[in-house]
């Protein structure tokens, strides 16, 4: 049996795709404001985790789940003002819809490109004239800060012996100057980008190149992004998924279904049993 749902004390909020129990109490189950099996403690300080076992590697997307692509913008928060927070929003949103319609469109270009052609768009809707300021915030995405939790999480799994890797859509070089800006690459057994296969995330082959890199099956593989898209996406291709919901976003009407949610990536290990 794979999932093993306990109950146990937190630290943060979390929501986990939990199949009801005899010995669950009704106020417990009243406790599920979402669909389905999906649920979230009323209390923070308690949670119900579902361990997952047989999982022999742990992938990470990159960008929101491991690096706070926030950090770019915010960088410069004193030239940018009230447009700090719309730019940061509508340069993300506009990075993956380019990366979603040029996959559709069978129009590949790298992440470089897209960020800058996201950044080009923010900075024209916002009326942000800055050629200077443009430079530097693209710049900054190569050095983005990790969220708070990621150093001590990797080193927990480090030390468990458990494989672990990045799969993104960023660019080799791009991924390279964030994890050694940060100082995390001896915590990974492999750095995965799409340009290996020519498209963007959803497609299965990016997906599958964990399977073949950490010669690993889908199921012996825990997935971990920040992205709804993302997570359910890994979870239609067989992974099994935690979402880290870092940004409250409702569930996806997509394929797949996360296993786990979470609100950061530091209850990681105990969901593994490390």
């Amino acid at each position: 049996m794979l999932c093993e749902p306990r109950t146990r004390y937190a630290s943060g909020r979390i929501a986990c795709y939990h199949h009801a129990s005899e010995t669950e109490t009704g106020s417990q189950l009243s406790e599920r404001i979402l669909e389905g099996d999906w649920r979230m403690a009323k209390d923070p300080a308690t949670a119900t985790i579902q361990q997952l076992s047989g999982i022999r590697a742990c992938v990470f997307d990159a960008y929101g789940t491991l690096f706070d692509f926030a950090t770019a913008a915010a960088a410069y928060r004193d030239v940018l003002g009230d447009k700090m927070a719309p730019l940061s929003g509508l340069w993300r949103d506009k990075q993956l819809q380019y990366t979603w319609l040029r996959a559709l469109q069978g129009r590949h270009a790298d992440f470089w490109q897209v960020t800058g052609d996201a950044l080009d768009y923010a900075l024209e809707v916002l009326e942000i004239a800055d050629p200077g300021l443009r430079a530097k915030l693209i710049e900054m995405y190569l050095k983005l800060g990790i969220f708070p939790e990621v150093l001590g999480v990797l080193h927990r799994l480090k030390s468990a012996g458990m494989k672990t890797a990045i799969l993104s859509n960023g660019t080799p070089q791009m991924l390279k100057a964030a994890i050694d800006h940060a100082g995390i690459a001896d915590f990974f057994d492999a750095v995965l980008s799409v340009e290996e296969v020519g498209v963007f995330k959803t497609d299965p082959k990016v997906y599958q190149l964990a399977i073949d890199r950490l010669g690993t099956e889908a199921t012996a593989i825990s997935f971990q992004s920040s992205n709804a898209w993302d997570a359910y996406a890994a979870s239609a291709f067989g992974m099994r998924v935690i979402w880290c919901n870092r940004y409250s976003q409702r569930r996806e009407r997509l394929p797949g279904k996360p296993d786990c949610e979470v609100h950061t990536l530091e209850l990681l290990p105990e969901i593994l049993g490390l």
